[in-house]
C-alpha cells in the first residue's frame, strides 16, 4: 500500500517517506533544529547519496563513522549539524539491527497498545517523550498505524483536527498552521520569560 506524504515538500522525498519505514524514522530523528522539510528530505538525501533507492538498515549501521558524517556534511548538508546527526542516525539504525532485526517497521506492526509502542518509540535512540509522542500520532493520523489507546498515549499530538506537529501536516497549507502554531507557542515562552 502506498502512503501519501508531505513532509519534505518534494514529491521524491515524500515517496520515500511514505514506504519506507526507517526513512520515516530517520526523518523524525532529523527533525530538530532545522526546518521540518530539510529534516524529512534528509533520507531521501542520504539513499542517493549511497547510491540507493531507499536506506538499509544494516548497510548504515556498519558503515564508517568518519565516513558517514562525511556523506551527510557535503553540500547541502543533511542537516546543521550533519556530524552528530549523523551519529544519531547510525544509533538509531544500529539499535534497529539489535533488537528488531533490522526491521524498522516491526517497530510499530507488533504493539499490543498505544503505550506498549510509545515505550518503544522512546527506546529509540534520539526519541525522547515529545518526539515519541509525534511520531506515534505520525503512525496513527498518516500511516494508518492505530493500536487500541494511540490516540491517548501521542498525548496533545493525538487528537483529530489539530495542527500541532510534523503528525498534521498534509501539505502546504497545513503545514503553514503547524508553522503558525510553533510561533504561537515560541512567543508566550517568550512572554512568559
Amino acid at each position: 500500500m502506498e502512503i501519501t506524504m508531505r513532509l519534505a515538500q518534494q514529491p521524491e522525498a515524500d515517496e520515500l517517506l511514505g514506504r519506507s519505514p526507517l526513512a520515516a524514522l530517520v526523518g523524525m530523528l532529523l527533525d530538530q533544529q532545522v526546518p521540518m522539510e530539510w529534516a524529512f528530505s534528509g533520507p531521501y538525501t542520504i539513499a542517493q547519496r549511497l547510491g540507493a533507492d531507499d536506506l538499509d538498515v544494516h548497510v548504515i549501521a556498519a558503515y564508517d563513522p568518519d565516513a558517514f558524517a562525511a556523506l551527510l556534511s557535503e553540500k547541502p548538508a543533511v542537516h546543521r549539524y550533519p556530524g552528530s546527526m549523523a551519529k544519531r542516525v547510525q544509533q538509531l539504525c544500529a539499535y534497529l539491527v539489535e533488537h528488531y532485526d533490522g526491521d524498522a517497521a516491526s517497530v510499530w506492526t507488533s504493539a499490543d497498545s498505544g503505550a506498549e509502542l510509545l515505550g518503544r518509540l522512546k527506546a529509540l535512540p534520539g526519541f525522547g517523550e515529545q518526539k515519541a509522542q509525534i511520531f506515534l500520532a505520525l503512525l496513527g493520523k498518516r500511516l494508518g498505524v492505530r493500536p487500541k489507546g494511540w490516540r491517548e498515549a501521542a498525548g496533545k499530538y493525538g487528537p483529530a483536527g489539530v495542527y500541532r506537529s510534523a503528525a498534521d501536516i498534509t501539505g502546504p497549507e497545513s503545514l503553514a498552521k503547524v508553522r503558525a502554531h510553533k510561533q504561537e507557542l515560541k512567543a508566550a515562552a517568550k512572554a512568559a520569560k
